[in-house]
């Protein structure tokens, strides 16, 4: 009888067989939202998830806030950047702070890199930083290529690995990071051509990698090369580039015409046409009847991983009010919430950071 329950279970439970290292090396690697849904699969997986030795390997967080570019030379070197805490855990492991205001970080580098000189951080996915790195400053070593490499690097464990400069990297000024923990251990550098130039953000779900090279469209690029174009649902009247962001596994778009914002979700990749909209909300309704086109500018930073609410940037165009502000706004509820105030000199890209906590980049250096 012993033996026919244990054969029942093994049949309904293929897992059952895996021994518990095994088990939650998987499990790490699922996002944060699924891994709580785990905890009810069996008392088995709730006890190996609750167990105090796994909390480090196992996502415990979700958005822990953001990277940006500090933009002050007479101050800071060209190279800084800040970290904004919105979770209350403060700044990721690994940074050598140069200063700090209240929830901000500054810093000139990130400790464990301490053999290059400069450190340029380009984009961030699911835990891992995408950096441009110069083991030398001195301007006759600007062009040799065995003084630059794309380093790309997780706070959380302080592992990194180095990948090589190409023939573009001297000519481009932006690259992207694709990587999904979910789907496998490798991550993909996106390295995008001088008519491209600069891109606000970019989104990678699903092996492809999604940004705006325009106003009209979005570009699609999967891990193979393969590039196609998805027309924007609808024009919009205002100068800036919609932006794409990844939340709760969909692709976002986000559209700021000259007196509304709206939200589009991409709903199949595969059609031109599968566009839906989730949100379209009037600038007077966000910020009332303070908000002045002509005095003031807002732009969506980010959206949540896991949870219906964007991020906002609102600041005066006027030099004498250096001012910017970061909100959250529930799509939902509608409720619009400030956070902080941001540094007057801090300057896109926002990067959103979400610890990984497994060991991703364990055979790097």
């Amino acid at each position: 009888m012993a033996t026919g329950s244990m054969e029942t279970a093994l049949m309904s439970d293929p897992t059952a067989k895996l021994p518990d290292d095994l088990l939650v090396e998987i499990i790490s690697r699922v996002p944060y939202k699924s891994t709580r849904c785990c905890k009810c699969v069996s008392t088995r997986w709730r006890d190996l998830i609750a167990h105090p030795d796994h909390r480090e390997k196992l996502p415990r967080s979700t958005l822990a806030g953001f990277f940006y570019k500090i933009y002050d030379l007479k101050r800071r070197p060209p190279d800084s950047h800040g970290y904004l805490s919105v979770s209350g855990t403060g700044a990721p492991g690994g940074i050598q702070y140069f200063g700090e205001l209240e929830d901000h970080c500054y810093w000139d580098s990130l400790s464990f890199l301490s053999e290059y000189e400069s450190l340029q951080i380009l984009d961030c996915c699911n835990g891992l930083l995408l950096c441009r790195a110069r083991k030398s400053t001195d301007p006759e070593t600007l062009d040799d290529p065995k003084t630059l490499d794309y380093v790309v690097c997780n706070p959380a464990t302080e592992k990194w690995v180095t990948v090589p400069a190409t023939k573009w990297s001297w000519l481009v000024d932006s690259a992207c990071l694709g990587f999904d923990p979910a789907v496998s251990a490798h991550f993909y550098v996106f390295e995008l051509v001088p008519d491209i130039a600069w891109v606000p953000s970019c989104a990678f779900l699903s092996r492809v990698l999604y940004l705006c090279p325009d106003n009209n469209s979005v570009a699609a690029v999967d891990v193979e090369g393969n590039c196609r174009i998805i027309p924007i649902p609808t024009s919009h009247d205002a100068p800036d580039r919609p932006n794409v962001y990844a939340s709760q596994g969909q692709l976002y778009l986000t559209i700021q015409g000259a007196s509304e914002l709206s939200i589009w979700v991409l709903e199949d990749s595969s059609s031109e046409n599968c566009w839906t909209l989730k949100l379209n909300v009037s600038h007077l309704r966000l910020f009332g009847i303070e908000y002045s086109s002509s005095e003031q500018y807002y732009g969506v930073i980010s959206a949540h991983p896991e949870h219906d609410v964007i991020f906002i940037i609102k600041g005066f165009r006027l030099w004498y009010r250096p001012e910017k502000k970061l909100f959250s706004y529930d799509m939902d509820s509608g409720e619009l919430c400030f956070i902080c105030d941001l540094p007057w000199n801090s300057t896109c890209p926002y990067l959103s950071y979400v610890p990984l906590f497994s060991e991703s980049l364990a055979d790097g250096h």
